[in-house]
This record gives structure tokens, sequence and C-alpha cells, in this order.
């Protein structure tokens, strides 16, 4: 009964609101006022906040919202698992398998190894006066990234 009341009050207040704001020729923002100031009234007729005063003061029903979160925190859970290992039970069945198939038919060893580099050559030694001088450090760092 009472959130009728609020409901209704929240609703007239919103159109007057709207009746103000159309006296300042905001029409479309007058609209829009009154569009949203008749969503109460409208869930109070349609029995939606009668509906909802009953499952705020019912243990079942705040049960059954504990059961939901459990549920979704479960599904939150498995999701990252999921993701960390790399996807589903299926997919890393079926890339193991790829991984057995890499092997060339004639070839002893796996053809996808480890890479080998081959060994960095050293730096020249900067010269006096040389205008390389100042980039000589950043090359050295890019030389030993292989880049």
């Amino acid at each position: 009964m009472i959130a009728e009341t609020v409901c209704s009050a929240v609703s007239a207040a919103g159109l007057g609101i709207a009746v103000v704001t159309a006296y300042r020729r905001r029409f479309l923002a007058a609209a829009r006022i009154a569009a949203y100031s008749l969503v109460p009234v409208g869930l109070v007729m349609t029995g939606v906040v009668g509906w909802l005063a009953d499952t705020a003061f019912s243990p079942t029903a705040w049960a059954g919202f504990g059961v939901l979160g459990i549920a979704w925190a479960l599904f939150a859970t498995t999701r990252v698992v999921e993701r960390r290992r790399g996807g589903t039970r299926a997919e890393r069945k079926a890339a193991r398998a790829a991984d057995r198939e890499a092997v060339a038919p004639t070839a002893s060893a796996p053809s996808l190894g480890p890479a080998t580099r081959p060994a960095a050559r050293p730096a020249k030694a900067p010269r006096a006066g040389d205008s390389a001088d100042d980039f000589s450090d950043i090359e050295a760092i890019l030389k030993k990234h292989g880049i």
C-alpha cells in the first residue's frame, strides 16, 4: 500500500516537472521527463511493485537469490580457470594430438623444436668524436635482443 502511494507521488511530481519544462518551451525534454515519470505508475498497475514487495520479505526468495549468486560465482570461476589452462578439455586434447603430428614422416626428431639463434657479433668499440656515440648504447641493446 505504501509502495503504491510513493510511486504515485513520484509520478505526479515528475509530471509536474514535465509541465514546467514544457512551459519553458523545451518540449523534447518535457516528453522525456513525462515518460520517465509514468514508469512507476505503470509498474504499480502491472503488479511488479507488489511482487517485489512480496519478494523482499520472503526468506525463500532470498535463499533463491543466494543460490543464483553461488551459481554465477561457480560459472565465473570455471571460465577464468578455462582461460588460464588454454581452453576446454577437448581443445587441449586436440592440441596434444596436433603436437604429435608435427613430426615429419622420415624425421627422427620433431620439426618444431626450440629455435637456435646465431651467436651475436661483438659490438664495435666507439671511436672518439664519432657522431654515433649517442646511439651506441641503444644499438647494443637492440643487438642483444636480436633486433
